[in-house]
């Protein structure tokens, strides 16, 4: 055997071998670390942080500069098992993986395109404490929550929630909710899902309201409800079914197989607004499917499902306007404000260490505010 065709087949070795069924917490990191070693070009394996019992939420990026941000170009993220018992996120996300690797291996355009232009950030599992102590449950069942028994999802800093409720120290939040403030921190992530299980829809901020205590079953719009809408649809309508927006029968009818999260029903701290929010990331919430713990034999169909729509979720971090924000020396300038005309934004959307702005917008013609008369360059 040629030692050309040797690597070829090395390379190859991680995605045929990959099976449909649950891996656990460790074949996982075995399984994301023979994918880093073996396309060190492409792909680059990292920690966020621990969990609670000391495991650590591994991410792989995916592009053709994986290591390091590079100017220009969206970092994106997908993340899944948020709640330990909801796992089928655990399968699409390593599915995912497998199938970009080997798009870009066999020189497909739509992979080379994508990793050309695009950082992709993967994180399988947030929950990994939570995962081991689930059980198969359709519906309800054990492992929801993380090992101190807190839900991930009702941990992060809220908007709306009052100055009581934010005086909590970030050191006090859980292992896991600050492993994810510390990522958000880290890069500048322009579009984001998060893959849970027990429905199918696709939910858009925001999830909470300043309506007070009393829930009012009533959308909380964000300044750039637009985008949102078109972000869910993007996803519902790539899915082989999502967009009929009646599969569950315990939850929905929701038109168009989307919805406005508070609208649904009201979240306290979630990842969803708090990336949002504080991070300038547009998120979504995925829920992928009726039973939390689909059975192992559905799970090749349920990957056929979401292909499409992975993939072209993906591809809407390109949307809108990206640039940067020069002083009169021609020097990057950090943490200035761009703000569009009309989207009056909790926090104001700043540039990056290298000057960078995104902002993900529908077509069409909009007024840009930069502050202090910085040069702006699309």
């Amino acid at each position: 055997m040629s030692s050309s065709l040797f690597l070829l087949l090395s390379l190859l070795v991680p995605t045929l071998m990959l099976e449909f069924r649950y891996h656990d917490n460790r074949e996982i990191e075995q399984y994301l670390l023979q994918v880093s070693a073996d396309n060190p070009d492409i792909t680059h394996l990292y920690s966020i942080g621990k969990s609670v019992k000391g495991q650590q939420p591994w991410v792989l990026a995916l592009g053709v500069r994986p290591r390091h941000h590079a100017v220009g170009v969206p970092e994106f993220k997908y993340v899944a098992n948020m709640h330990g018992n909801e796992v089928l996120g655990r399968v699409l996300l390593l599915q995912l993986i497998a199938e970009l690797v080997r798009g870009y291996r066999d020189n497909e355009t739509w992979s080379l395109q994508l990793l050309n232009s695009t950082r992709i950030h993967i994180l399988p599992t947030l929950n990994p404490d939570g995962f081991d102590e689930a059980d198969t449950n359709c519906l309800l069942g054990q492992g929801r929550l993380n090992h101190n028994g807190v839900d991930l999802n009702r941990g992060f800093p809220d908007a709306f929630a009052g100055l009581r409720k934010q005086q909590l120290n970030e050191e006090q939040r859980e292992a896991e909710v600050r492993a994810v403030i510390g990522w958000l921190r880290s890069e500048t992530f322009v579009l984001s899902a998060n893959l849970h299980g027990g429905a199918m829809v696709a939910s858009y901020p925001y999830d909470n309201s300043d309506q007070g205590s009393v829930w009012m079953v009533s959308p909380s719009i964000a300044p750039d409800d637009d985008v949102f809408i078109h972000l869910a649809k993007a996803y519902s309508y790539n899915h082989a079914s999502m967009h009929k927006g009646n599969l569950c029968v315990d939850s929905g009818p929701f038109q168009d197989g989307i919805t406005n999260g508070y609208n649904w029903y009201k979240l306290e701290g979630g990842m969803q607004d708090y990336n949002y929010i504080w991070a300038q990331c547009l998120e979504l919430t995925l829920e992928l499917s009726c039973c939390k713990f689909p059975e192992p034999k559905e799970l090749p169909a349920l990957w056929m499902e979401n292909k499409k729509a992975l993939l072209a979720y993906i591809q809407q971090v390109h949307l809108g306007v990206k640039g940067q924000v020069f002083d009169g020396w021609g020097r990057p300038v950090q943490n200035a404000v761009v703000e569009v005309k009309g989207r009056r934004n909790m926090c104001p959307f700043r540039t990056n260490q290298h000057g960078e702005y995104y902002r993900l917008l529908l077509p069409g013609n909009y007024t840009f505010k930069v502050n202090n008369n910085y040069i702006l360059l699309f």
